[in-house]
């Protein structure tokens, strides 16, 4: 029996990347999102009101790794983003495979062409930077006394994942 060969299309791998940049990125980020900055807010108003040790300083570290969030989102969005415009096909085929099928259909996919650009391969240094960065301000602002750990470890990544929907908001109104 002949197999059915699928062609597909510019539009239709357009459309399946931006299915899989709702799922796989704005879902999870407004959740995460969401959940950080409940719980950074309740612990710097658990800190205003209970402990009694909320300050100008306070104030200015916690919006400090707010803002150091938003600058390492934008960061890590811009080159999702780009990803996007340059290599479609791959978060196409990255949706059409699902979660659960990463390693199961490696002949299927043999098409798709890889990721490849210059800088690929800091990669990975950018990624621990950024996370140390975040976590790294965390203990600076805590170990300064100025915000208690729960906020201190919360507000970032907030700033963070608000700053991934911000930039990918095109990709809903479409």
């Amino acid at each position: 029996m002949p197999k059915l060969i699928t062609i597909q299309h510019p539009e239709e791998t357009a459309h399946q990347a931006r299915e899989y940049v709702k799922t796989y990125i704005l879902m999870p980020s407004g959740i995460a999102g969401m959940f950080c900055l409940v719980v950074g807010v309740g612990g710097l108003g658990y800190q205003l009101i209970a402990s009694d040790s909320y300050t100008w300083d306070t104030f200015y570290y916690s919006s400090g790794l707010i803002a150091l969030g938003l600058m390492l989102g934008t960061a890590h969005t811009q080159y999702h983003r780009y990803l996007f415009r340059q290599f479609p096909d791959v978060l196409a085929a990255r949706m059409r495979r699902g979660p659960g099928m990463q390693r199961g259909k490696a002949k299927k996919d043999a098409q798709v062409r890889a990721i490849d650009h210059p800088g690929r391969s800091l990669l990975p240094v950018a990624y621990f930077v950024g996370i140390a960065a975040l976590l790294g301000s965390s203990v600076v602002a805590t170990v300064y006394g100025q915000v208690t750990a729960v906020p201190a470890v919360m507000m970032p990544w907030a700033g963070f994942y608000w700053a991934k929907l911000f930039f990918w908001r095109h990709v809903i109104q479409k």
